[in-house]
């Protein structure tokens, strides 16, 4: 079965095309739940409007399943709590310049 750690790790490969990081390094992960092979991946987008929004998810879908023990992806996008800038790593936020 795959853990949570595995699942976690492998949506590193996920990036947001717009600034070119992954959606963990910018805290648009927000949880990875598993139970047996179903995995249910909860993030959000830096806005409302974010166009990349659908290449993020169809991405997320794909790199889960190819985590081995993975057959079901739920993917739940939410705004609670809302994204902001705060939620990127250290490293992040010195590579987009930010605080």
């Amino acid at each position: 079965m795959p853990t949570k750690e595995e699942v976690f790790e492998a949506l590193r490969q996920v990036e947001d095309p717009e600034l070119g990081m992954d959606i963990v390094e910018l805290g648009l992960l927000y949880d990875v739940e598993v139970q047996g092979p179903r995995v249910k991946v909860t993030h959000s987008l830096t806005s409302m409007g974010c166009p990349a929004g659908p290449m993020i998810q169809e991405d997320i879908n794909r790199i889960a399943r190819e985590v081995p023990g993975v057959e079901d992806v739920d993917i739940e996008l939410t705004w609670d709590p809302p994204w902001t800038p705060e939620r990127m790593s250290d490293d992040a936020k010195f590579i987009l310049g930010i605080g």
